[in-house]
């Protein structure tokens, strides 16, 4: 599934290639995507220009001229192209497989470029909205603090972990806690900053929030910088393979030595949550 770093540089891509664009026509292949393609949606969006592109957690916002919208989310296997004459290019880095003109869903149509949703499992969805039923929407309206944002600080952490019951895993993946936070990102976070993916929440210590906020705003915006990860079937945003991945210190290294030269732990690998789980049995902290 793509997380956060891999939709945002989704985002940018398009911003460049269709926002400020009219889209001229539509053409729907298969309505039937993780929820059905409303029957009016190519009423409502033909004719209208993207005005702007944004992200809230996986979402990525279309705002539409007429102040309505439509949001996008990849699923598990969702990506976007962008094709212009006979090229196409892959913006959502979603397989390092070509993509199969079977799974192309949906077709934006501009005046230079076609935007294609495709999507083999069909778990992700495209959905419109008015301004009022975007503020209410079910997807939108329960998501915790951007973890790139200034709200995601020490106090909002400290406050809301009081009597959390879980895991400092758990509450991490926790969409209504910190949004957009996922399995790789969150893996890597918890070894930056010595604690163990099993502890209590409410046993984490002051010195211990403050170096894991650090630590996840800093492996985010390096995972942007280098494209995302490439794991299995992630693209950069440009047709190039994303980088992210030749930097981790724990995800998916089960049975090796931990890359502290200081520590004499091996990575091990659980399962929480139904989650992948990778740590060092030494120096992560119970």
């Amino acid at each position: 599934m793509p997380e956060l770093p891999e939709v945002e540089i989704t985002k940018k891509t398009l911003q460049k290639y269709v926002q400020d664009q009219y889209i001229t026509d539509i053409k729907i292949k298969n309505y039937s995507l993780r929820y059905k393609i409303n029957k009016n949606f190519r009423k409502n969006v033909v004719k209208k220009k993207i005005k702007k592109i944004t992200r809230r957690s996986k979402y990525l916002i279309f705002h539409l001229s007429d102040k309505t919208f439509f949001i996008i989310h990849l699923g598990m296997t969702g990506r976007i192209l962008v094709g212009k004459n006979n090229t196409l290019l892959d913006t959502s880095f979603y397989s390092s497989n070509s993509s199969i003109n079977k799974h192309n869903h949906l077709y934006f149509f501009f005046k230079k470029y076609v935007m294609i949703y495709n999507d083999t499992r069909r778990f992700g969805f495209i959905k419109f909205y008015t301004e009022q039923e975007l503020l209410r929407s079910s997807h939108l309206i329960h998501l915790g603090v951007e973890p790139l944002s200034k709200s995601l600080n020490f106090s909002y952490f400290k406050e809301r972990i009081k009597g959390f019951k879980k895991s400092i895993k758990n509450t991490l993946m926790d969409q209504s806690f910190i949004c957009g936070l996922g399995n790789i990102y969150v893996n890597e976070a918890l070894f930056i900053s010595k604690i163990s993916p099993g502890r209590m929440s409410f046993k984490i210590k002051d010195n211990e929030i403050i170096l894991l906020i650090k630590s996840i705003k800093k492996i985010l915006k390096k995972s942007i910088v280098f494209g995302g990860s490439t794991i299995k079937d992630f693209h950069n945003s440009e047709g190039k393979s994303g980088q992210f991945q030749n930097f981790f210190k724990v995800y998916g290294k089960e049975g090796q030595g931990c890359p502290r030269s200081s520590c004499k732990g091996i990575i091990q690998r659980s399962v929480i949550s139904s989650r992948a789980t990778f740590f060092c049995t030494k120096c992560q902290v119970e």
